[in-house]
């Protein structure tokens, strides 16, 4: 579950933010689903400064572990991805049931990788669908999906895994370069999970879950839907369609 909501400078705006996902963990628990929750670093005070979203996810963090659930935090544009990955690895020495994404059209992302494993953290792989400089981000999607297919394999050899992780993409190609890689080097298929966005391609969720492949929805909801369904556009021109059917 993901609260939708981004770059608040507005400490009331934060504060509800965070009580909305306690909130969440509640009900995910008490309803006994399998879920967790997905934040992003700027909607708990990443703009305002370092200890303030650090202090506020760690709030959050406490309450999933309290209640034992997992906290995905998000990754978003270039700018904030060191200090995303600094604010995660503080709060993983406090609770490892956290892990925190990674971009695969980022030219950092395999540096980023290597340290997160090193760490045994646990790691969401994305695309990303956030605008860069050619300086920061592969342009094209040849280049994105080879450095996807690179950083996914670099999971699944990692020898000294004691960490959960998961590939989150909808391209029937990198799946099935996922599962052959996972008949390769995985014998327990509770160590990664597939995480798709809901609505999108639910037949291929069918035919993983089929196959015993545990697999995710990525579910967004609430008022602050615009900047996050304008990045999906971008991303792929497909999405405006599964936009206005949900608007509908």
């Amino acid at each position: 579950m993901n609260f939708l909501g981004e770059d608040s400078f507005n400490n009331k705006s934060i504060e509800l933010t965070v009580n909305e996902y306690k909130l969440i963990l509640e009900l995910i628990s008490r309803k006994e689903i399998d879920g967790s929750i997905s934040v992003k670093p700027t909607q708990v005070g990443l703009k305002i400064g370092y200890d303030e979203c650090l202090r506020n996810l760690r709030v959050i963090s406490k309450k999933a572990a309290s209640l034992g659930k997992f906290m995905w935090i998000d990754i978003e544009s270039f700018q904030y991805v060191e200090n995303t990955i600094s604010i995660y690895l503080d709060l993983f020495k406090e609770n490892s049931s956290t892990g925190v994404a990674l971009q695969s059209y980022l030219r950092r992302s395999a540096s980023d990788l290597l340290h997160l494993i090193e760490k045994g953290a646990n790691v969401r792989l994305v695309k990303g669908a956030y605008k860069q400089s050619e300086e920061n981000a592969f342009q094209s999607m040849t280049e994105i999906n080879s450095n996807f297919s690179r950083l996914t394999r670099m999971l699944f050899e990692d020898e000294n895994r004691n960490h959960i992780f998961a590939i989150a993409t909808h391209d029937p190609k990198l799946i099935d370069y996922a599962i052959a890689l996972s008949q390769e080097f995985c014998t327990d298929k509770k160590q990664f999970e597939f995480q798709l966005l809901m609505g999108i391609h639910n037949e291929l969720k069918d035919i993983l879950v089929k196959r015993k492949f545990k697999t995710c929805e990525y579910i967004p909801y609430g008022s602050q839907w615009l900047p996050y369904s304008i990045r999906r556009i971008r991303e792929r021109k497909r999405n405006i369609l599964l936009l206005a059917r949900s608007i509908f």
